[in-house]
């Protein structure tokens, strides 16, 4: 049932406008079997290289942000493939498992790949695309949590099953893979020893390779196949691949005491704690929450630069990418169990899905239009 949702995007989403802010797009909420769900995406680029998607029925909820760079394509292209790849080796599999999601991640890697090659002579920037991936799935009251990058997911929960509910506590349940983060890039070193450039630091931000921040994507062949290492022509020669599609993954049982589900891009992230996050979501209308967060780290992007967001909502795509990056945010409030069929979609489940446009500006203009 899971290929009724991958038709093309534009049949697949609900939402509109962000209230004068053309480059914004959100959809509210929506009810699904554990509880509500809201997304909202901000475009800064020229093209939006975000997507988000969340997919439920009475069995399972999936949910995927996917923060692409260098290009849009790597993170359309596994909107496309990804979950549809977890429904196949799930059957297949006898349910969700971590097993399962590295095989999906594995699988939509390699099809990337083969796109890549086919495209590699009329296009060869292709090489070049990649995109982070973070992904989260419930089934039977068992969370998993699957990333690469640094998108992250963060839960709020209560203190204690009994705690007050005017208090929330963040708990991230991603890894960020990006070196500025130094385990990170001890890891990567290490992975390196012969290669002394493999990190570099410069104007005040680290890289591999002087290229790219993040470890872990999907796609970013010119840093992982032999292939494309050497016909890309890089200004700091490679050795040997740099960056892999391995992806962290954590499972938790869901407790009484977790509330609700953070699932965004870095670019919010770079201007919100998860602390702040959660606050904000604990103590706001559940309506619009997602738009609120972008927001409010849209609001924090012009504050520092002593601007008000009345100012930064009117700077064009491209330019805007200046002053913050592309956001998506969905948030899923956990209200009560999701007992099913361990994630194994069900010949008469009713699969809904809910994904972000590919590109905000133009479909803001068309509505407009109509």
């Amino acid at each position: 049932m899971l290929e009724m949702c991958t038709r093309p995007l534009e049949m697949c989403f609900g939402g509109g406008g962000g209230g004068g802010d053309e480059l914004l797009w959100h959809m509210d909420l929506k009810p699904y079997v554990s509880g509500d769900y809201s997304i909202a995406v901000v475009q800064a680029n020229s093209s939006l290289e975000d997507q988000g998607q969340v997919f439920t029925s009475p069995s399972a909820t999936y949910v995927g942000v996917y923060d692409g760079h260098g290009g849009p394509e790597a993170s359309r292209f596994i909107t496309q493939h990804l979950f549809p790849f977890l429904h196949k080796f799930a059957s297949e599999h006898g349910g969700l498992s971590a097993e399962v999601i590295k095989k999906a991640f594995d699988a939509t890697e390699e099809e990337f790949l083969h796109l890549v090659k086919r495209s590699w002579p009329a296009r060869p920037q292709i090489a070049s695309v990649g995109s982070c991936c973070l992904v989260g799935a419930i089934a039977n009251d068992v969370l998993y949590v699957a990333n690469l990058g640094d998108s992250r997911a963060v839960l709020g929960r209560r203190v204690s099953p009994n705690g007050p509910n005017n208090q929330v506590v963040a708990e991230r349940l991603s890894t960020d893979h990006n070196v500025a983060v130094e385990e990170v890039r001890k890891e990567v070193v290490a992975l390196h020893p012969d290669d002394s450039h493999v990190v570099v630091y410069n104007h005040g931000v680290w890289r591999i390779k002087g290229i790219i921040q993040v470890s872990r994507s999907i796609g970013d062949m010119y840093l992982k196949k032999p292939e494309f290492i050497q016909q890309f022509g890089l200004p700091i020669p490679l050795k040997r691949p740099v960056m892999t599609a391995e992806p962290s993954i954590l499972s938790r049982k869901l407790k009484p005491q977790d509330l609700f589900l953070i699932f965004a891009s870095d670019g919010l992230w770079e201007q919100l704690s998860d602390q702040v996050a959660c606050e904000i979501v604990l103590k706001s209308p559940r309506v619009g929450i997602a738009r609120r967060l972008v927001r409010a780290a849209v609001q924090e992007a012009a504050k520092k630069r002593e601007m008000r967001y009345d100012d930064i909502k009117r700077i064009e795509k491209g330019v805007r990418r200046h002053f913050h990056d592309d956001i998506t945010v969905i948030v899923i409030y956990l209200d009560h169990p999701l007992s099913s069929s361990n994630g194994r979609f069900k010949e008469d489940d009713f699969i809904d899905c809910t994904s972000a446009p590919v590109d905000i500006f133009s479909l803001n203009v068309d509505e407009a239009d109509d």
